[in-house]
C-alpha cells in the first residue's frame, strides 16, 4: 500500500474515533429532537443531519448493533462459490482485526443483497457500482472504500459486445435486434447505456433495439460469446476476470463501443454498526495488503483498497440514474 494511501486511511480511523469519542455528547445535546430536519432522498427511516447523502448514524445508542458474527457478500455477479474462496483472505484479516467471526452470504441478486443490508442481516458489503445508490438510499449502505491502485487510479468501462462473426459493426447496428442488458441497478448493464446510446448515437434502448435481462454480466457475456444474444453492454472488469480465467474465450467477442472510465463496486457497511466496530471494518479493509493473495491473484489491475465516499465518487452514477428518471424503489433494483 502506498504512503498516500496508508495516510488516508489512518485519517479517516482518527477521524472517525473522534467523532465516536463525542458520540454521547452529542446524542445528548439532540436529545430532543424527535423529528429529522433532512433525508435527501434516503428513505424515511434514515436522516442525514450531515448531508453527505448516507444515512447517518442513529442518535439512541440502543439501535446501534454490535454483532458476534458480521455477515459479508460480494456483488452477485459470478459463481459465489468462487468468491466466496477468493474473498477469503480478506473474511480473515476483518476477523483478526474486528474479534469478530466473519461469514459469506452468496446473494442471487442485487434485490436480495440490498433486503439483506435493510433488514440488518447483512453487515459488510460490496455493490455494484449501479446498486451503490440503491444501497446508500433503500438499505442505509455506508460506502467507504474501493478497489485501486498505489497511484489512486481506478474504475471500469461500459463495453458493448457482439459475437466476433457478427454483422454488427456499429451501435447504430442495433436498431431492431434483440440486446441483452443485465439487471435493472446495474449501471454498465443497464443504466448507463440507457442514458449514453441515446444522448450519443440516437439509439434507444427500448424503443429502438428490444431488451431482455440477462440477470447478470456473467450471462450476457456468455450469452454473446455463445450466439444467444445479438449484443450486450457490459462491464470491462468482469470480462477481463472471466477471460483470465479462462471462462470465456475473447476470441468469441468482438467489442464495438468503449465508454468513459466509471467508479467499480463499492464497499461498505451498515449505517448503524457501533462506531468502534465500523472504524475497525475500514482498519480492516484499508490494511490488507492483496499481494500473494486470492483476490491479489483475481483483481490482478489494483493494489489494494482506496477511501472515497459516495457524495462525491458517485456522483457521474447519480447523474446517469437521474438522466434516467430511476427513482429508488425495491422495485427498481432487479429486471
Amino acid at each position: 500500500m502506498s504512503v498516500n494511501i496508508t495516510k488516508l486511511a489512518k485519517a479517516c480511523v482518527a477521524t472517525a474515533a473522534l467523532i465516536a469519542g463525542v458520540g454521547a455528547t452529542a446524542q445528548s445535546a439532540n436529545a430532543q429532537m424527535t423529528d429529522c430536519d433532512y433525508r435527501g432522498k434516503l428513505a424515511e427511516r434514515y436522516c442525514d443531519m450531515n448531508r453527505d447523502m448516507v444515512a447517518d448514524l442513529p442518535l439512541d445508542e440502543s439501535e446501534w448493533t454490535d454483532p458476534d458474527t458480521l455477515i459479508f457478500s460480494y456483488v452477485p455477479v459470478e459463481d459465489p462459490a468462487i468468491y466466496k474462496e477468493t474473498f477469503q483472505p480478506l473474511m480473515e484479516h476483518l476477523e483478526e482485526v474486528t474479534g469478530k467471526d466473519i461469514r459469506f452470504f452468496s446473494a442471487q441478486s442485487y434485490a436480495a443483497q440490498i433486503e439483506a443490508l435493510r433488514s440488518g442481516r447483512l453487515h459488510v458489503a460490496g455493490l455494484s457500482t449501479g446498486s451503490t445508490p440503491f444501497g446508500v438510499n433503500i438499505a442505509g449502505f455506508n460506502p467507504f472504500a474501493i478497489m485501486g491502485t498505489d497511484e489512486g487510479e481506478y474504475g471500469y468501462k461500459m463495453q458493448v459486445i457482439t459475437p466476433a462473426d457478427s454483422d454488427i459493426e456499429s451501435i447504430q447496428d442495433l436498431n431492431g435486434k434483440t440486446v441483452a442488458h443485465t439487471e435493472q441497478a446495474s449501471n454498465s448493464g443497464n443504466q448507463a447505456p440507457r442514458a449514453l446510446l441515446e444522448s450519443q448515437f440516437g439509439i434507444v434502448p427500448g424503443e429502438d433495439y428490444e431488451v431482455t435481462y440477462s440477470g447478470g454480466h456473467d450471462r450476457s457475456i456468455l450469452g454473446v460469446a455463445n450466439g444467444d444474444y445479438a449484443a450486450a453492454p457490459i462491464a470491462s472488469s468482469v470480462l477481463d476476470r472471466m477471460a483470465e480465467r479462462g471462462a470465456v474465450d475473447l476470441d468469441d467477442i468482438r467489442i464495438i463501443h468503449e465508454s468513459q472510465s466509471f467508479p467499480t463496486t463499492s464497499f461498505g457497511h451498515a449505517h448503524n454498526l457501533h462506531p468502534r466496530l465500523a472504524l475497525l471494518i475500514q482498519k480492516a479493509f484499508y490494511t490488507f495488503e492483496f499481494e500473494g493473495t486470492s483476490l491479489g491473484k483475481e483483481f490482478s489491475d489494483v493494489d489494494g483498497f482506496l477511501p472515497i465516499t459516495y457524495k462525491n465518487n458517485w456522483q457521474v452514477i447519480r447523474t446517469i440514474q437521474e438522466q434516467n428518471e430511476v427513482e429508488y424503489t425495491t422495485d427498481n433494483i432487479s429486471g
